[in-house]
């Protein structure tokens, strides 16, 4: 099994998730996220400072705002958000990040394409919280045809490495 293998499936196991960068302007890969982790019995909680609610539900400005501590958070969101919300998961003592990038676990093939930094992971590593620096659980969690092909092809060509 890949090393991301064994990431996704321990993120997976947190039944507490954070998604971070949900939005009411336009339909995107995280709300498809934030949807398809709470049809899968997640208890999920959207993230996003410019909206109070998201589908009816409560929206939080920032991760201390969640009333019950998530114990996992995924992040679609430029890269300079996603370590403001690395540094957040590092105050609240979350443990495992995942960071959406378009292009498997290379982000630098899509330049602004992806939530991954390097600092951010770097913090992740440094204060042991398990990182999934790019990828996208839509190809994890009953993946649609088109993330079922991504998944397919980046493991093909070796996108979906973790270092």
């Amino acid at each position: 099994m890949a090393k991301i293998d064994t990431l996704v499936q321990d993120f997976l196991a947190q039944k507490k998730i954070a998604v971070v960068g949900v939005s009411d302007r336009r339909d995107t890969g995280c709300n498809l996220a934030y949807r398809k982790f709470k049809v899968e019995g997640y208890r999920v909680s959207a993230v996003n400072p410019r909206i109070n609610t998201f589908e009816g539900d409560p929206c939080y400005p920032n991760l201390q705002s969640i009333p019950e501590k998530p114990e996992a958070v995924f992040i679609l969101a430029s890269p300079k958000v996603t370590e403001q919300i690395v540094q957040q998961c590092v105050e609240v003592g979350v443990k495992h990040v995942w960071m959406h990038c378009m292009m498997g676990t290379r982000p630098g093939l899509v330049a602004g394409m992806s939530s991954v930094s390097p600092e951010a992971v770097r913090m992740c590593k440094e204060n042991g919280i398990a990182v999934i620096p790019g990828a996208c659980p839509n190809q994890y969690l009953k993946p649609d045809g088109a993330h079922a092909l991504m998944k397919g092809l980046f493991r093909a060509f070796g996108l979906h490495q973790v270092d």
